[in-house]
């Protein structure tokens, strides 16, 4: 892919050198070398190794009763006061070891690689208190060492308010501040930092103070933003020159204006559209216009996108936001690498870059994104080494 675009090497060939891309191009210009494998992919399709730029992969239980409840007419509001919503998916996750949600991720993640997903964000965020955001924390990174994938880690405790600081949303971002995020990222379990700004979560200002502080410990910053209402949030996100702001159903004109300048990516989240059935679109005309680079996610949680299909997430970026197959391909390789910092190294194939690759069995690369469901034909290339499922 560049800039959006599909870019075509007919009867290419790639060249790996331990994990990474050594050469590239098409085959009758190959240098003449001692390969030591040689391997026929047969005219498939290649592109680089998807990436999913916002998940929340780790946590305990799940809310599909909930979701049952919600058919039969019973409001989200109603749900949250019988102890429902976020309050269920933080007590099911303080209760597990890490052991269970390793477990349990696992098997949701494992679903995601067989997509073709090669690299992937997870956010603690259920833990809402130091021990148990380091626990989730924790079992991000043994993911990392469990699976052959990239797995980066970002720290949501700036999700929720907690039980135990009710009515206090400023004494828990305080200490969130000066608490957890120096603790955690000191042990090494924190690759970025995030929050949700919104009206039932944290205020502008709150959200300023965790950026301040992810700051000066040298953290870069990502943000849940304009999802429910218009706060600013991904105006505050540029400000900081945030890796990316997600959702933006909300945002304005000057948001998107704030965000072309600062280069944040626009992450857009359709699973979570379409789930909660949603009537306000994201402004996909002028994030494009204004040049915001758009990336697409799964949003894996257990309340609004119980979504463990990235290729999933392509169709319905291009059936509800109406994304072109290209941009939306382009959303879930370079735009999701630049949406975690990665794009030096992922997220596209070109001489120098982690050999992360998939070789699909297509006719023309739009049927990734036209096929609903299943599982296509594909071999996946992860560091160099293809990965047996």
């Amino acid at each position: 892919m560049q800039n959006g675009q599909y870019s075509y090497i007919e009867d290419a060939a790639i060249v790996t050198e331990g994990h990474l891309i050594h050469w590239i191009g098409k085959q009758q210009q190959l240098p003449a070398d001692t390969y030591s494998e040689t391997v026929d992919l047969k005219g498939a399709w290649v592109t680089p190794g998807f990436i999913d730029c916002h998940t929340h992969s780790v946590f305990g239980g799940n809310r599909s009763v909930e979701f049952e409840k919600r058919l039969q007419g019973v409001s989200y509001a109603e749900i949250a006061a019988s102890g429902g919503g976020i309050a269920s998916t933080v007590r099911a996750t303080r209760e597990a070891s890490e052991e269970q949600l390793l477990k349990s991720a696992l098997k949701r993640i494992r679903c995601m690689q067989q997509d073709g997903v090669t690299t992937i964000e997870i956010k603690s965020g259920y833990g809402l208190n130091y021990e148990n955001e380091r626990k989730m924390l924790r079992v991000i990174r043994q993911i990392g060492e469990a699976l052959p994938m990239t797995v980066k880690s970002t720290c949501l405790a700036a999700h929720a308010l907690p039980p135990e600081y009710k009515d206090q949303s400023d004494a828990y971002i305080e200490h969130i501040c000066t608490e957890m995020l120096p603790k955690l990222h000191a042990e090494g379990l924190v690759d970025a930092v995030d929050a949700f700004c919104e009206h039932l979560a944290f205020s502008p200002a709150q959200v300023e103070r965790v950026f301040k502080t992810a700051q000066s410990l040298g953290l870069p910053v990502k943000l849940h933003a304009e999802q429910l209402s218009s706060l600013g949030g991904s105006s505050l996100a540029a400000r900081y020159h945030a890796l990316s702001a997600d959702h933006l159903e909300y945002m304005t004109e000057d948001d998107v204006k704030a965000m072309a300048e600062s280069g944040t990516v626009a992450v857009l989240l359709p699973g979570a559209f379409y789930l909660l059935r949603e009537t306000q679109y994201p402004p996909i005309e002028s994030l494009i216009k204004h040049g915001v680079r758009i990336a697409l996610s799964s949003d894996l949680n257990p309340g609004t996108s119980p979504a463990l299909s990235l290729r999933l997430m392509l169709n319905m970026g291009s059936t509800l936001f109406r994304l072109t197959p290209e941009q939306a391909l382009a959303g879930v390789t370079i735009h999701a690498a630049q949406a975690l910092g990665l794009e030096q190294t992922h997220g596209s194939l070109e001489q120098g870059k982690v050999a992360d690759f998939v070789a699909w069995d297509i006719e023309h690369p739009s049927e990734i994104v036209y096929w609903l469901g299943g599982d296509l034909p594909k071999r996946v290339v992860q560091h160099g080494q293809e990965v047996i499922f």
